[in-house]
């Protein structure tokens, strides 16, 4: 058991910078890396994070560690959960959440299942996780981390990365990558204005993406 109390966070300019990007766009910025896996979504359409990953590693079956993560917690912080993708309990419910949101964090993800969705719906808490289980979970066993690196949807997430989720996923931007991703998503939305320019003008995605030589190659005429 480790339980590291605190870590670098980056700074609120960048945190907001990043929140006016979209998942995809950083993703693509960052060279298609740092997407979770597919099976980790907002629990309800439209749920939307970002924020500096205060990270946890527990389970299968108590969720002690959670509750020391949010009682270290300062606001603005996401907690990232490694549950280790066990589907078998709700280690997170509403209970957690008033805690969570009095305390000003900023989501959750979870690879694993949250509980009590309706509530956590109603209170306006994101929660991206891997969907809902009412069996909750013990309290008793210290067995895990707090503040460590970590692996959740198969992204390597250590405390500090920034977090961002809407409703394509999620991803994960290393803190000391911020400002390059930053660069190279305002490029990519740049191109996209552009490409968007000509598409309204009547040109083709075949022509503005220069896909016609593969479809000489598979003998296809348009």
């Amino acid at each position: 058991m480790t339980v590291h109390k605190d870590f670098a966070r980056p700074d609120a300019v960048t945190v907001e910078a990043l929140r006016t990007q979209s998942p995809a766009t950083l993703h693509e910025a960052m060279g298609k890396k740092g997407a979770m896996g597919h099976p980790i979504k907002p629990l309800f359409p439209g749920m939307r994070l970002c924020g500096p990953a205060l990270t946890v590693s527990c389970g299968p079956t108590d969720n002690l560690m959670i509750h020391i993560a949010v009682a270290l917690a300062k606001p603005g912080d996401v907690l990232v959960v490694d549950f280790k993708g066990m589907t078998d309990a709700g280690p997170w419910g509403d209970i957690l959440t008033a805690s969570a949101i009095a305390r000003g964090l900023g989501g959750l993800v979870i690879d694993g299942c949250v509980r009590d969705a309706a509530a956590i719906r109603d209170m306006g808490f994101p929660v991206f996780c891997r969907g809902t289980n009412m069996k909750g979970t013990n309290k008793t066993d210290a067995k895990g981390d707090v503040n460590t690196t970590v692996v959740v949807g198969g992204v390597m997430v250590s405390p500090g990365d920034i977090v961002v989720a809407d409703d394509d996923g999620v991803v994960v931007v290393p803190q000391d990558l911020a400002a390059d991703t930053l660069e190279k998503a305002a490029a990519r939305e740049a191109a996209e204005a552009a490409y968007r320019h000509k598409l309204e003008a009547g040109e083709t995605t075949i022509e503005l993406l220069n896909l016609k030589p593969y479809l000489d190659a598979a003998g296809i005429t348009l």
